[in-house]
């Protein structure tokens, strides 16, 4: 029982949501990849690619030439322009070269090992990430989700969406505006945990993978539409 005059906290808002997602969706599975140097190698591998072709590619650089920054940055050119193409094929070489200009940061600033950068404060190491080419400040906020150095929700831009669309930020021409507008908004209903973190990050990017989608949103199915002004806006327009 709760002591008396104690009362237990309430869920905000963001919490109910994300708890029917979790109800809709189940559980998300824990992070695979928690390494920070394989972190920026898979967002660098892939490009505009669904997760199972980035997977694809990911494993190919994996077992092909190895994950450390010493294998990527003396790996020949042209293979790791092969894999970054099962990736997708657009910026190949680009994205082949930031993977070894990434390595070479790790081996030149970091003695070969960038778990370091995860004892800086949080504010220094997610500067640090921003450094490595494709890493901009949400991905850097993800990195360090998942490395367990992140207080704060990271978001990705399907789970942004989402947010968008209940009503936490406004959507803008700048991407990085919107993303701080809804971290602001958002900030004072998340809770400080770990698994829940993962959790919000995870559903609310697979709701926006699956039902909130950036066009065609399937709102007749979607398990917290009377909560969502977007679906309210549409349906008056519909009307």
């Amino acid at each position: 029982m709760t002591p008396a005059g104690h009362h237990r906290s309430q869920p905000s808002r963001l919490q109910r949501l994300v708890n029917a997602l979790n109800h809709h969706y189940g559980v998300p599975s824990p992070p695979v990849i928690t390494d920070p140097f394989a972190l920026i190698l898979w967002e660098q591998v892939g490009y505009l690619a669904d997760d199972a072709k980035r997977l694809r590619a990911f494993t190919r650089l994996e077992t092909e030439v190895g994950l450390t920054p010493a294998r990527v940055r003396s790996a020949p050119k042209f293979q790791l322009v092969e894999i970054a193409k099962a990736g997708g094929s657009i910026a190949a070489v680009k994205r082949a070269e930031r993977m070894q200009q990434s390595a070479r940061i790790v081996l030149e600033e970091w003695g070969g090992d960038l778990t370091r950068l995860l004892d800086l404060p949080e504010v220094q190491a997610k500067r640090a990430l921003t450094r490595f080419p494709m890493i901009g400040a949400p991905g850097a906020e993800k990195i360090l989700l998942i490395t367990k150095r992140r207080r704060g929700l990271a978001l990705e831009s399907n789970g942004l969406r989402v947010l968008v669309r209940l009503g936490y930020g406004r959507a803008a021409t700048s991407y990085a505006a919107m993303y701080r507008g809804v971290q602001s908004g958002i900030e004072s209903e998340v809770r400080a945990d770990y698994r829940w973190l993962w959790k919000a990050h995870q559903l609310l990017r697979r709701h926006g993978q699956e039902l909130c989608k950036h066009n065609a949103p399937v709102c007749g199915a979607c398990p917290i539409a009377a909560e969502c002004p977007f679906n309210r806006a549409s349906r008056k327009r519909g009307a």
